[in-house]
């Protein structure tokens, strides 16, 4: 068990911000992740994972812990189905791939996503009409408490949009090792009515798709809107979709007719925050070294050397100018660390 001091967080955040931690070290097995959390001399500890929902605003003045577990298992199949478990730190795309090639059906919409499958359950990550919860089982977690394993199912989980038990009443208690899905290995259910994926499959003259063909789909579209972050430092969508009530919708609609929306109850609708975002003059705008992406309003970006502070202070004033025009409330998908 090597520690490392004063290291560079740069590699180990998708928005490229350059703090320090103070310690330092990847962890690729459990026996050695229950180790370093018992150190009572690093009483002050950070976990990371694959780093694309995080700003970090900060020198870290502790141990930063790099979950690195890896590794791949089909548990169990019968004709139609698939269950498999993914370590945590499993790249969560490269995983997407792997269950594609073995022709494994039900999170190709989710291709292209950031982040490692560990924290994948977190915020029940989702994309084009299809969420995590859709294909979980369960996940494994270490209890930070006790240093063991407990296993949470669906339910445990309670699992909401960009939300579940982690980021509530579990929050900093466990940290996640593995998640195990259930996957189909034929009669795959597509789901291509979300967003642009069926003008894309048109545009590919594909009449028939298969689940590789909605991962291409998907793919072209999030390259298409969505800056690469080893180009241009972000996390994805920074803001998560409001819910508003179907009330304060048709107030917004008498004044903006195109604003769109998507059912979520009898009494409430989604609007895209990159909607409004948009409305209210913001993408593409850049403040020197950081700004709103030309092609996505959602998505707040590092152009080189801007730190999180930065990016923190752009945030709250598109919540506060989006509140001022629209009487909504947005609110951040990264966690501000």
């Amino acid at each position: 068990m090597h520690i490392k001091q004063n290291i560079s967080l740069k590699p180990y955040n998708t928005f490229g911000i350059d703090v320090n931690a103070r310690y330092f070290i990847s962890v690729s097995v459990i026996v050695e992740l229950k180790t370093v959390l018992s150190l009572e001399n690093h009483p002050n500890k950070l976990l990371i994972g694959g780093g694309s929902n995080m700003l970090l605003t900060k020198d870290f003045d502790g141990l930063v812990i790099h979950i690195n577990l890896k590794g791949i298992e089909i548990i169990s199949e019968d004709d139609q189905c698939v269950t498999i478990k993914a370590n945590a730190g499993e790249n969560w795309h490269e995983f997407v791939l792997w269950c594609l090639k073995n022709n494994f059906g039900g999170i190709e919409n989710l291709s292209l996503i950031p982040g490692n499958v560990g924290t994948a359950p977190i915020q029940n990550i989702g994309a084009y009409g299809v969420e995590l919860k859709d294909v979980f089982v369960s996940c494994e977690a270490l209890s930070l408490d006790s240093k063991s394993i407990k296993t949470f199912s669906k339910e445990d989980c309670k699992f909401g949009y960009r939300n579940s038990v982690f980021k509530n009443t579990e929050r900093g208690k466990h940290i996640i090792t593995s998640v195990t899905f259930k996957l189909t290995k034929q009669s795959h259910k597509l789901n291509i009515n979300y967003g642009a994926i069926t003008s894309e499959l048109n545009k590919m003259g594909i009449k028939e798709p298969t689940i590789q063909d909605v991962s291409k789909a998907v793919i072209f579209i999030r390259e298409s809107k969505l800056p690469n972050p080893k180009e241009i430092g972000n996390s994805g969508s920074f803001f998560k979709n409001p819910v508003i009530s179907k009330d304060l919708f048709n107030q917004l609609q008498d004044n903006f007719e195109d604003i769109p929306s998507y059912p979520v109850s009898e009494d409430e609708v989604k609007v895209p925050a990159g909607w409004l975002i948009e409305k209210a003059g913001f993408k593409g705008k850049r403040f020197g070294d950081y700004g709103i992406h030309k092609k996505q309003a959602l998505v707040l970006v590092n152009y080189g050397n801007a730190n999180g502070e930065d990016i923190v202070k752009l945030s709250k004033l598109i919540q506060k100018t989006i509140k001022r025009l629209f009487n909504v409330s947005i609110e951040a998908e990264v966690n501000i660390i």
